[in-house]
């Protein structure tokens, strides 16, 4: 290295680049991924369930029979035949489409980065949920969005506070653009949006010409019902879908997708193609050989079963460890959120819970106004049942300790914290 500067290319970042912050908590992570450690963090799916037996002939085939095309480059938008799975696979949430409709993107997390892309300026407000997916308010945050987060309660977002919000924002001379929400066992929350709700949020939006911008990864992991009609269904112009195989089948494949109205999914196209000219030819061809062979429908009915014994893992062990917490119940999903007793500071205590050789994701990373400060969110897609119950044993004590390090050091300034050392430049684990 020359010279004194830590970086020689400090002074020419863009002004969106100087705005990307590292998370304070990655280096925990780090710690965190040893296999000593139980993390109810990351949201990673199982693989357990997967056959992979049948999977891994799916990929020989499609690298014996079909690599001409699999190995090539291909179409902006998509492989056709992804797309006419994919158009199979949205009417289980009653969204009717034809597979132009559909645009085929790098997970659907790469879909909402196109979708802020060409719709977003710095400056324009974008409303989401309370709390929100951590890696939507990234993507906002990159884009020099104005984050507002709207109040939700046990049936989805508040559809008279939302108008509040949008009439405030814009009597204030602000552009809104969109409204960003995940509808079914939403990451963080837990919660699924009611049918009577998504119908009022639709027809506020509508109205006041705010775009839906509806996430929807987890919509056939319901535990005890089928899916819910998706808000697209209800407005397919006012709304875009976005949709994934990360949880249901491969996140490592990458294949995510967009259903918009035919101007801005031309916009999305154009911007695909300039990010990264075309998506996998492979991984769609091996995602659309496996929805068209595959008995798929019932790979997710085992997945429902082995989440919802997870679920009720992790619940069962907070009643038990952490009866004054309180919780949400998910009916689907990957994720329960928790409010801490006595107000608990959860990036504080961090620290000490992977210590304590357990980790979880705390409130404020789903919060872009700094709240969220006494809730976490837990995760129980990962670790199997007794992984999960002694992850919840180990958490309860040292929120324990927590509370007594709090009576002992009460009025004497901050309550000092350990921070675990390790190897931390290990790749964090999967906060999704």
């Amino acid at each position: 290295m020359t010279g004194t500067r830590l970086d020689r290319w400090h002074g020419a970042y863009s002004r969106r680049a100087s705005g990307m912050t590292a998370s304070q908590i990655r280096a925990l992570f780090a710690v965190a991924s040893r296999p000593e450690v139980v993390s109810l963090a990351g949201g990673m799916p199982t693989l357990d369930a997967l056959p992979l037996p049948e999977v891994a002939e799916i990929v020989r085939r499609c690298a014996a029979d079909s690599a001409a095309e699999a190995l090539q480059y291909g179409s902006g938008q998509g492989d056709i035949l992804a797309r006419e799975q994919i158009v199979d696979v949205m009417t289980t949430v009653g969204v009717t489409c034809d597979p132009d409709d559909v645009v085929v993107t790098t997970g659907s997390q790469h879909a909402l980065d196109l979708l802020v892309r060409v719709l977003v300026d710095p400056g324009d407000v974008v409303l989401v949920e309370t709390p929100s997916y951590v890696g939507a308010l990234g993507v906002l945050r990159s884009y020099e969005a104005d984050v507002r987060h709207v109040p939700v309660d046990a049936e989805g977002v508040d559809p008279v506070a939302l108008e509040a919000v949008v009439v405030g924002e814009r009597a204030a001379g602000r552009r809104v653009k969109a409204l960003y929400v995940v509808p079914h066992h939403q990451n963080p929350g837990g919660t699924t949006t009611s049918a009577r709700r998504r119908a009022a949020l639709v027809e506020v939006c509508r109205r006041l010409e705010v775009l839906v911008v509806e996430d929807d990864p987890y919509a056939l992991l319901g535990f005890d019902h089928d899916p819910l009609p998706a808000m697209h269904s209800l407005d397919p112009d006012g709304v875009v879908y976005l949709g994934s195989f990360s949880k249901t089948f491969a996140p490592g494949l990458r294949v995510g997708w967009a259903v918009a109205p035919p101007a801005l999914r031309s916009k999305l196209v154009l911007a695909a193609e300039a990010a990264v000219l075309c998506p996998s030819s492979f991984s769609q061809r091996v995602v659309a050989t496996y929805l068209a062979t595959s008995d798929w429908r019932a790979h997710v009915k085992v997945l429902r079963s082995v989440y919802r014994e997870r679920r009720d893992a992790l619940v069962g062990a907070l009643e038990q460890h952490l009866p004054d917490a309180v919780l949400t119940r998910p009916d689907g999903g990957f994720f329960t959120w928790v409010a801490m007793p006595d107000d608990l500071d959860t990036t504080a205590m961090l620290p000490r819970a992977v210590a304590a050789r357990v980790a979880y994701v705390p409130g404020t990373a789903f919060h872009a106004d700094g709240g969220g400060g006494a809730h976490m969110r837990l995760s129980f897609c990962f670790p199997p049942p007794e992984r999960i119950a002694e992850g919840v044993r180990r958490l309860a004590g040292v929120v324990a300790g927590e509370r007594e390090l709090r009576r002992t050091f009460r009025g004497t300034g901050p309550v000092p914290v350990a921070v675990p050392t390790g190897d931390v430049d290990r790749p964090a684990t999967d906060t999704a």
